[in-house]
């Protein structure tokens, strides 16, 4: 498992094709991978840059926290988050998420498990500057329906 916190652009492909030569062979069926970009717009407001603050050493705690958590509740081999602090303009990758297992859909809740965790509750700030050239600090994200919905590990037994 790795967490990356840079300040500066990253290709998601190259850090997954990377990380993924890593891996053990042979024994991976699946990986889902997600990766967010900056939006020139939220809020209702044209937003032409985005500033992410946060504090160093912390903020990969926590993250390492939740992919922890990840591999705990799902049979996971291996899972990969490269977030972005600093300056960011639209159509940048902000976040690559990638989650590899034996079978598929233990990666796919995995990972939405660790952006979830990402989008609601990770130790970011951010600071938009709208096309009229103001800023202002986001006091929440979006609403984001993947986000409002509690994620439940299914039981492995038939009943």
């Amino acid at each position: 498992m790795q967490v990356i916190v840079v300040d500066r652009a990253f290709d998601p492909w190259v850090e997954l094709t990377r990380y993924e030569q890593t891996l053990p062979k042979g024994k991976i069926g699946g990986s889902v991978s997600f990766v967010g970009t900056m939006r020139d717009f939220n809020d209702g407001h044209d937003v032409t840059a985005m500033r992410l603050d946060h504090y160093p050493g912390m903020t990969e705690k926590h993250i390492e926290r939740v992919c922890q958590e990840a591999v705990d509740r799902w049979k996971i081999i291996d899972a990969l988050v490269v977030h972005r602090y600093g300056e960011i303009k639209p159509n940048e990758p902000i976040v690559l998420v990638v989650v590899w297992s034996a079978h598929r859909a233990d990666s796919f809740d995995a990972c939405r498990y660790i952006i979830n965790y990402l989008k609601e509750r990770a130790p970011f700030w951010k600071c938009e500057t709208t096309k009229s050239g103001a800023d202002r600090w986001v006091e929440h994200n979006s609403q984001d329906l993947g986000v409002a919905q509690p994620i439940k590990k299914q039981s492995s037994s038939s009943n």
